[in-house]
């Protein structure tokens, strides 16, 4: 029997420390954080009673060291150890050293985490316990006939260390990319590769189990709808499964935990086939990040039950019965439109309305750095019917003030109210058909610019008197000019304080503005950054960031023609193999590899033309906008 706890550190950080946090507090635990030298005023620092540093910025100096996670626990008197996911929560080494140093390991014993750490040893037991799997293709004997390929990372999952391969070209560099983001993310760089199937739907089973044998299939959950092979919105219950199929892969998920003698929660994840074929992908030993759709479906708290088995305590032989249909989408501070680039900075404001569920790490103010992966958030809407699950969280959303930062908020919204997402027609591809579309400029953000141009021009409250009143004296012969940038395009707006086109000014204050839009009323709520860098428009047509262009550029701010700039601060990993000032390279060739928020991104030359200039070197640390290559174009016949 195990001791009881009372008092648990979280070897993590972000949200999913938060929300472990909370759990332990409604249980009366005390609460141990740790931290990086980015995060010493995260949220999930500032939630824990107690915390401890660990020195340094980047993962593998800091969460990923368990030596410096275990001393932390032990000094500040912690008796139990919480991995989150992520970072150490598949490690066995780890789980058995927080266990040899006295501590309770929340997870599942290091000998089902070893069991299942490689994925090729993983599929090896699954096909010795009956469970259907795709067949490996060896990446060395690889024909035209195995195309397309998947390669994975034996050693992780999140989407790191994916690539799919169709050309077998690029399978060479392809599987170097895969096994060098694999190295960097999990400390092994093991990667196999399988058949690739196209439109396959990602299904999962979370499964439960206690120390007495019983083992809980706790239903499905779909996870198609991807981006770079990382799930963006999840659900509860598997829409459209068949009950022969659903019952098969309750089956295989615990045949799957029996085989490993498992112990705590887990997710056993399946490839279903557009001809219903289900196929074992792989089993996480830890908690799922889309956790919070079954434990609303099932009305259970997963971390509480965690720790609950961790002391000892038999679960019922059978689960609660299921309810409703819940939805989550994963707010991430990325630009979908240019290659989900990750962003970084200020988030000035995160506020979402309306009755759903909001995990977060991060609070208005908080700072965005490029160490960590860039979720920002997961909303959740559980209601008793898909429609309406699914209806709540794109009307939440939508209605977010989310400031400081581009997002991927639109795309989720317009995920969520997309016909093909309506009708249950999942599958992995989903991005592939309808990214483009789902990421084209909002056709109101000229209303938002003169949303904007107004609120500017109107006098503070507190101004005198006279100003407030001769803040509306325009000659109309004279209208006031403001030049904005949003998404890349510029807005010039000349602008009365009334009659505009399809368009009449009923109120203007500096935070708020009324407009009658073609006979519609309609309120425009007006933001501010701390430096007037940057304005934010929300209202029920959509939120919009809008760059005020200044009236005389800075000269500085030209760069030379061919200029590659860092498209966001990170860290030169790799530089193409013999590049130099004088080569000759390709529109589209890959010249340099970033990594920032810990996946890898190409930097690829605009046109074709001559390497004038190469200022970036490998292990080199460089800031947004740096200047890291130049090519001249060369002349077109």
């Amino acid at each position: 029997m195990t001791s009881r706890i009372s008092s648990l550190l979280v070897a993590n950080r972000g949200e999913i420390a938060v929300r472990i946090f909370r759990t332990a507090r409604d249980l009366g635990l005390g609460t141990v954080a740790v931290h990086s030298d980015p995060d010493a005023d995260a949220l999930h620092v500032r939630a824990a009673d107690a915390a401890v540093r660990l020195p340094g910025a980047a993962p593998a100096d800091t969460y990923l060291r368990g030596d410096l996670v275990i001393k932390a626990a032990l000094a500040a008197g912690a008796d139990a150890v919480h991995p989150g996911y992520g970072f150490l929560s598949e490690n066995a080494d780890f789980a058995r050293q927080v266990q040899d140093s006295g501590l309770t390991w929340i997870g599942p014993p290091p000998e089902a985490i070893e069991a299942m750490a490689s994925k090729t040893r993983a599929k090896e037991l699954m096909r010795a316990a009956g469970v259907p799997l795709l067949d490996p293709v060896d990446p060395a004997t690889a024909t035209p006939a195995d195309l397309p390929l998947l390669l994975k990372a034996a050693a992780g999952g999140g989407g790191r260390g994916m690539r799919v391969v169709r050309d077998l070209d690029a399978l060479k560099e392809a599987l170097r990319a895969a096994s060098a983001e694999a190295a960097s993310a999990f400390g092994d760089g093991e990667v196999f590769a399988e058949p690739y199937v196209e439109r396959g739907r990602h299904v999962e089973v979370q499964i439960l189990a206690d120390a007495h044998g019983t083992v809980w299939a706790l239903g499905t959950r779909d996870c198609s709808l991807q981006r770079r092979h990382q799930k963006v919105i999840e659900e509860a219950p598997a829409p459209g499964l068949p009950d022969t199929l659903r019952e098969s892969l309750h089956a295989a998920a615990v045949a799957a935990a029996r085989a490993v003698s498992y112990r705590g929660a887990g997710t056993v994840e399946f490839l279903v086939t557009a001809d219903g074929r289900p196929y074992f992908l792989e089993m996480n030993t830890r908690l799922q990040v889309e956790h919070p759709v079954t434990e609303a479906v099932f009305g259970l708290d997963l971390v509480a039950l965690q720790l609950r088995v961790a002391e000892g305590a038999a679960l019922p032989l059978t689960p609660p019965q299921p309810t409703g249909h819940a939805v989550e989408a994963r707010l991430y501070a990325e630009d979908p439109a240019q290659d989900w680039r990750p962003q970084t900075g200020v988030l000035h404001t995160l506020d979402i309305p309306g009755q759903v569920r909001v995990d977060t790490g991060f609070t208005g103010g908080d700072t965005v750095g490029i160490h960590y992966d860039p979720m920002l958030a997961k909303v959740v809407a559980h209601a008793p019917t898909r429609a309406e699950a699914v209806r709540a969280l794109a009307h939440a959303l939508a209605g977010a003030r989310i400031h400081g930062l581009i997002t991927n908020r639109e795309l989720l919204v317009g995920s969520l109210r997309h016909p093909e997402f309506g009708a249950a027609q999942l599958d992995t591809g989903f991005y592939d058909r309808h990214l483009a579309a789902l990421t084209e400029t909002a056709p109101d953000a000229g209303t938002a610019a003169l949303v904007a141009a107004l609120a500017e021009a109107a006098p503070a409250p507190d101004a005198p008197l006279a100003a407030r009143l001769g803040g509306w004296r325009n000659v109309r012969s004279q209208p006031q000019t403001r030049r904005y940038t949003s998404a890349g395009t510029e807005y010039e707006v000349q602008y009365h304080p009334v009659d505009h086109p399809g368009v009449r000014v009923l109120s203007v204050e500096r935070h708020l503005v009324t407009l009658e839009v073609d006979g519609i009323r309609r309120m425009f709520h007006v933001k501010r950054n701390s430096n007037n860098t940057e304005v934010y428009v929300d209202s029920a047509l959509g939120a919009h960031t809008l760059t005020p262009v200044p009236r005389f550029p800075d000269p500085q701010d030209r760069t030379e023609p061919g200029s590659l700039l860092a498209p966001m601060p990170g860290t030169v990993v790799r530089v193409a193999d013999g590049l130099a000032p004088g080569s000759h390279v390709t529109a589209g060739q890959p010249l340099l590899w970033l990594e920032a928020m810990k996946m890898e991104h190409r930097i690829l030359a605009p046109a074709s033309g001559t390497l004038t200039a190469l200022h970036a070197v490998t292990g080199q640390q460089v800031e947004f906008g740096a200047l890291l290559a130049v090519v001249q174009e060369e002349p077109q016949p």
